[in-house]
């Protein structure tokens, strides 16, 4: 096997953001998926998302299963820390490391098959208890590994490569999010990067419990005429419910009706222009209702589809300590007998 390595040498008038770092600092290794995959271009968009927000690499924890999409941490943030995990394992994973070390910024990327299917047990209860992390599924509504079969994504009545017409109801991610308690629950498309990046540096300053799901076509198996994921079937049937941008509260715009702003933990604000009045982001129902709405006529919903800012997560529904858990001493995780007795009493 031949492996390629990019350069280390980086030219040296490259523009750098406010903590030091290049853009090319963000980079991984060079893609062995294939030409024309959208998954890569989502990596682009986690690079650019990350330089943007000033992210140290160090400080972020990626992890992800099994599939093309679980391949791909390996191409952005290669100073980052990283574990490839078990097929449809990676929430279970992900939620030990946020409780041992809670000072990281979880990313957590899986797929439709791994997500959908064999994960879907553990995307539930990662998503109700609310785990502090940025989920991201990249979806293209196939097994790509295995040669194409229909994924539980899929839509009803859509077509395979080979012709063959799905039977089968598709589960809706984001509408799941929803009615299981994610804080932040948004819709992309791999081929629309100048909405996806947005998307994903709020769902970074989110804090809570943050999904995204992410139309990424397959270009082996799952881009053709009868395909609801293909890139031509996308662009034609994306319903944008809004465009996001970041501003500092003092320069906050007054009087403007199509204008949403939501205060985030940080103490920025997201501003969101509504393209579809109907659409409010702030209301959990109106969400689903949306999603909803579009799907029956045919319109895939992508943008903020949903925010609550004032959600708790999972550490500060716990009241966990505010020290990581990795760095308490064995008085803090030991606190002897009376201790150990005192809660006995509580629970008799």
């Amino acid at each position: 096997m031949t492996y390629i390595a990019k350069p280390k040498l980086h030219h040296p008038s490259l523009q750098k953001n406010a903590v030091g770092y290049t853009r090319r600092d963000y980079e991984g290794r060079i893609s062995t998926l294939c030409a024309g995959c959208g998954h890569d271009s989502i990596s682009a968009a986690i690079i650019q998302a990350c330089w943007e927000e000033d992210v140290e690499p160090h400080r972020v924890a990626k992890m992800s299963g099994i599939g093309c999409s679980s391949k791909t941490p390996d191409y952005f943030l290669s100073a980052s820390h990283g574990l490839n995990s078990v097929h449809g394992r990676m929430p279970s994973v992900l939620t030990g490391a946020s409780l041992a070390n809670r000072e990281l910024l979880y990313l957590g990327v899986s797929g439709d098959g791994d997500t959908a299917s064999i994960g879907i047990g553990q995307f539930v209860h990662a998503m109700r208890r609310r785990v502090p992390m940025v989920y991201i599924v990249e979806n293209n509504g196939v097994y790509g590994l295995t040669k194409g079969q229909f994924s539980p994504t899929a839509d009803l009545g859509s077509q395979s490569k080979k012709g063959v017409t799905n039977i089968d109801s598709s589960i809706d991610l984001a509408s799941m999010a929803l009615l299981l308690g994610a804080s932040y629950v948004a819709r992309g498309f791999s081929g629309d990067k100048a909405q996806l990046v947005p998307l994903l540096r709020g769902a970074l300053r989110h804090g809570g419990a943050a999904f995204i799901d992410v139309v990424s076509p397959c270009v082996a198996f799952n881009n053709h005429a009868g395909s609801t994921r293909s890139y031509d079937h996308v662009r034609e049937h994306n319903a944008a419910l809004n465009r996001i941008d970041f501003i500092d509260l003092a320069d906050a715009p007054q009087g403007d009706a199509e204008l949403m702003e939501v205060a985030q933990a940080d103490g920025s604000l997201l501003r969101l222009r509504k393209l579809h009045a109907q659409h409010d982001p702030a209301d959990r129902q109106s969400a689903l209702q949306t999603l909803q709405r579009l799907a029956a006529a045919g319109e895939l919903a992508t943008g903020l589809i949903h925010v609550d800012p004032q959600a708790r997560n999972l550490h500060q529904q716990l009241k966990l300590d505010p020290r990581p858990l990795n760095s308490l001493g064995e008085a803090d995780l030991c606190p002897g007998r009376e201790a150990l007795q005192r809660i006995n009493q509580r629970l008799r």
